[in-house]
């Protein structure tokens, strides 16, 4: 089984700037994070954007619908900002596209070393794997449907939409 993953840019890929006190980006960290991670699975990455998510408009989310919907696999990761994370989720579920695509993200950036990214990644890899096909959120060790999720803000966590 081959698993896509999209890279989009948030703070799972976001550095640290010294001398200006900013976060920016540079590369993707997704394949040391494979590496490190020890990720034995079939594995194709493509750079979509490198963008903070608050920066994303719809044009980028039709960039990204496209290039699921465009993928020979049937298994999408997604890494994406935190921020607007829920709203690509449920452009990705409106496009009706019959795959199992899973996105998740940080709270914290991969090159901080105390960062959740690493773990994300891999639930994300190991949801991807088993759920049907639909559009779900993975973090904290936790997957949603698309739809039926929230970024606490107060916690810093994602849960389930309370309507």
């Amino acid at each position: 089984m081959s698993v896509r993953v999209f890279v989009t840019g948030g703070t799972f890929d976001k550095e640290y700037d010294e001398l200006t006190g900013t976060l920016h980006f540079e590369a993707t960290h997704l394949p040391e994070m494979l590496r490190r991670g020890r990720c034995m699975l079939d594995v194709q990455t493509e750079v979509l954007m490198m963008i903070d998510s608050l920066e994303m408009r719809e044009a980028h989310r039709a960039r990204i619908v496209q290039a699921c919907r465009e993928a020979v696999e049937s298994r999408i990761v997604i890494t994406h900002g935190t921020d607007t994370m829920v709203d690509t989720a449920q452009v990705l579920s409106a496009a009706s596209l019959d795959k199992t695509i899973v996105l998740t993200g940080a709270m914290v950036p991969y090159a901080f070393g105390s960062s959740d990214g690493l773990f994300n990644l891999g639930s994300a890899l190991s949801f991807v794997q088993s759920l049907p096909p639909g559009v779900y959120v993975a973090m904290n060790g936790r997957y949603f449907m698309a739809g039926n999720v929230a970024k606490n803000r107060d916690v810093g966590v994602f849960e389930e939409r309370g309507d």
